[in-house]
């Protein structure tokens, strides 16, 4: 019912939400409207597989989409991105795609929360070795940085080619302050890093709803 409403202001609208959260489409996207993208292959071959990991030597997995598994006890379990090796890679990759992807040799990570044509961005460092920092969010910390111009005129292209009136977007940053593109989350969440920035994000927020989106 809630999709079919008229003239209602969604952030996002469901229908646009679903459609861009599709790692496949994002990458594609991303690529072609100016985003520095890590090499990618999405497989279910072992054997290309194997030649990817062994060609480029460090090698993340993650799942092509969001998974959700129930482990003995009832609790929900999550596929967090972790490093492969080549000879890990067996044939029960023939099952089903999985997405391997270049590891971006990173300093920190980079959230950055689009609200409209506002930009917050967040640089997250982390205390240990995890590479996928929201496996435990004890470890990090943020600090608010200014977004490139060329990262926001990209993220731009990006909202306006899904529709999309939010996005929370995952980079990597490497030591040439390189911005790489990793995801977006259409529905991700910004309540965890500094309070000046989560009232800034709020504030955007309410003035979307109140006002509608810009044109």
């Amino acid at each position: 019912m809630l999709t079919a409403l008229p003239e209602v202001p969604h952030v996002n609208h469901p229908i646009r939400n679903r459609a861009a959260d599709h790692k496949l489409a994002q990458l594609g996207t991303a690529e072609r409207l100016g985003f520095s993208v890590p090499e990618t292959l999405i497989t279910n071959v072992p054997r290309d597989a194997r030649a990817f990991a062994a060609e480029h030597g460090a090698v993340i997995y993650k799942p092509v989409h969001g998974v959700h598994l129930t482990g003995e006890d009832g609790r929900n379990r999550t596929i967090w991105v972790r490093p492969v090796h080549a000879d890990e890679l067996d044939d029960s990759i023939g099952l089903c795609p999985h997405l391997f992807q270049v590891c971006v040799p990173k300093i920190a990570d980079i959230r950055l929360a689009a609200v409209g044509d506002t930009l917050f961005a967040t640089r997250i460092d982390t205390a240990g070795d995890h590479l996928d920092w929201r496996q435990d969010q004890r470890l990090i910390t943020c600090l608010p940085v200014p977004v490139p111009c060329q990262v926001r005129e990209a993220v731009g292209r990006f909202l306006r080619a899904f529709g999309l009136t939010f996005g929370a977007f995952d980079f990597a940053l490497d030591e040439s302050g390189r911005w790489w593109f990793l995801e977006c989350n259409p529905n991700g969440q910004w309540a965890f890093v500094d309070e000046p920035t989560i009232r800034a994000i709020a504030s955007a927020l309410a003035d979307i709803l109140q006002k509608g989106a810009p044109a």
